[in-house]
């Protein structure tokens, strides 16, 4: 910025003189023209004296001054000239200054000449006998009069540049210096300019707005960190370069290293073979699991890459204990392949957008739609988040949640009023016929998870103008709840595994839905704490009822 203000200051400076230059060249040369003009009038009258008292004989004592003397006779025919033959010189009768002179007296002209090949200053004076006395002389053009000023000029503007350079260096240091002195993490001290005072409300609005999002950032992570902090086993997440950017405190433990870890190369803490092959694998893009020793211990590792476009962005290291039972390991290695790919994307938007941010690579105008995207981004990684907090406690037995009577009609009902606005936004029929319905020793919050997300899947895989019809009845079997839609329904090869965990009958419609893969997972556990079995008939493109019920 100094050397484009000091260049700025430099040019105008040279313009100025430039222009000052040609406008004293100009002035200059009319006023050395007239003078000029008027020298040759006054030579012209004394040579008019001379030949009236002298005649011819005028000339011969003439010498040499610096102009062209002619004398005409009344006809035109040249008599005598300082520089030419007169006898082989033309008429002159009809040459301007000669014809205003035997017309009027006098006469002044200004022309290129012929004979001597410039341009020359006339003037003319006739005299008592009629003939016409002529001077004439080489006239001053600009490029003589610039010629004539060059040496002083060349030195005047070097003077004036050099000086114009020293201002303009120190006047743009001047200029310059507050701004590089200011705090833009505290505009409100900002006090340079008051030209200022537009960019130091934005920066204030700007540094509200970071805050705000730098606050939620850390809440959720507090919430993430908090998610993984319950985990059983170790989670460690690396960058492309194999640091450690994050690790619980389980994988502290069964790896045996400190907490402080973070920023340093994995291998630099475990440097054996299977971790050097482990990561070789894993940086090629492959998923895989592999015992790995450490500490006379051996744990099972499972790494999965975080993969951005074709590139290795990343690895989720999942680090199980061997006694782990076949079932918890088989689990865990769904979920790291899973959490990877789920968390990946909201994080690496997150931390891209917060990253532009912090940089203040972001214009102004474009801070609100990044900030918006790190809240939408953030939401999602919360219910992920949530929804892996629900089914650990799932897992865990929910051995402290209270359990009690519970009317499943009420809470279908409270459940579809909560839902009743998702329902409008996507232009799905939302309605519910339930009769009384108890279930005995049940868990409420359980119980609302179970019509809250079959509702959920059910408005979000539906098409505009379709229905979901929520049913609570009783039977010979027990209490049935009753989902039913038609949306885009299930394929039949598909329909055993939608109560997996992260699975995705339609993964593209699921991205645009921003749905986590977990709700019917949670509906599978919830509705085995409960001894409710789950039944679903759909067909594609027909719809999907789906069946609980309680005995």
């Amino acid at each position: 910025m100094t050397k484009r203000i000091f260049r700025s200051i430099l040019l105008v400076a040279a313009a100025v003189l430039l222009a000052s230059f040609v406008l004293i060249t100009g002035v200059l040369y009319d006023y050395f023209s007239n003078n000029q003009m008027e020298q040759l009038r006054a030579q012209t009258a004394l040579a008019a004296q001379g030949v009236e008292k002298s005649g011819e004989s005028y000339f011969a004592g003439l010498g040499s001054h610096g102009t062209r003397l002619t004398w005409i006779a009344a006809d035109g025919t040249v008599l005598y000239d300082s520089t030419a033959t007169a006898a082989k010189m033309e008429n002159h009768a009809d040459r301007e200054e000669v014809s205003s002179a035997l017309k009027t007296g006098t006469g002044e002209s200004t022309r290129y000449s012929t004979t001597l090949m410039e341009r020359q200053l006339y003037c003319a004076q006739r005299l008592h006998d009629g003939t016409v006395v002529r001077l004439s002389c080489e006239q001053y053009t600009p490029l003589m009069l610039v010629l004539g000023m060059l040496q002083p000029v060349i030195v005047i503007a070097a003077a004036a540049l050099a000086v114009s350079g020293v201002l303009a260096s120190g006047l743009s240091k001047r200029i310059v210096r507050p701004l590089n002195e200011l705090r833009l993490d505290e505009p409100d001290k900002i006090e340079t300019y008051p030209e200022l005072a537009p960019l130091t409300d934005k920066l204030r609005s700007q540094q509200n707005q970071l805050r705000a999002q730098e606050k939620e950032l850390r809440q959720r992570r507090d919430e993430f960190d908090a998610a993984t902090e319950n985990m059983i086993e170790g989670l460690v997440l690396l960058n492309e370069r194999g640091t450690i950017l994050s690790i619980n405190k389980s994988a502290t433990k069964l790896l045996d290293i400190s907490r402080y870890c973070v920023g340093k190369d994995i291998l630099l803490l475990n440097n054996s073979r299977q971790m050097q092959e482990l990561l070789g694998r894993v940086r090629s893009g492959e998923h895989c699991e592999m015992p790995v020793e450490h500490g006379g211990v051996s744990y099972t590792v499972y790494a999965s890459p975080v993969v951005s476009g074709e590139r290795v962005a990343g690895t989720v290291l999942l680090v199980l204990d061997m006694t782990e039972k076949e079932k918890a390991e088989k689990l865990r290695r769904e979920f790291s392949a899973n959490v990877s790919h789920e968390l990946k994307t909201p994080l690496q938007s997150i931390s891209g957008c917060a990253e532009l941010l912090a940089n203040g690579m972001v214009k102004p105008d474009d801070i609100p739609r990044f900030a918006a995207q790190i809240q939408s981004e953030s939401k999602r990684m919360i219910t992920l988040i949530e929804d892996i907090i629900k089914l650990s406690h799932l897992d865990e037995g929910a051995g402290d949640m209270q359990r009690c009577d519970v009317d499943l009609a009420a809470i279908a009902r409270a459940t579809v009023e909560n839902l009743r606005p998702a329902a409008k936004a996507a232009d799905v029929a939302l309605s519910v016929n339930a009769c009384p319905a108890v279930i005995k020793n049940g868990i409420p919050q359980l119980l609302e998870a179970i019509v809250y997300n079959l509702c959920e899947n059910a408005i979000k895989y539906n098409r505009p103008g379709g229905f979901v019809k929520v049913s609570v009845e009783k039977t010979a079997d027990g209490t049935v709840l009753t989902v039913e839609d038609n949306g885009i329904g299930i394929p039949a090869e598909q329909q055993e595994r939608i109560f997996e965990r992260f699975y995705r009958v339609d993964k593209s419609h699921s991205k645009e839905v921003g749905g986590t893969g977990l709700g019917l997972s949670i509906v599978k556990h919830a509705a085995a704490l409960h001894n409710a079995k789950i039944s679903m008939h759909s067909a594609p493109d027909e719809g999907t009822s789906v069946s609980v019920v309680f005995s």
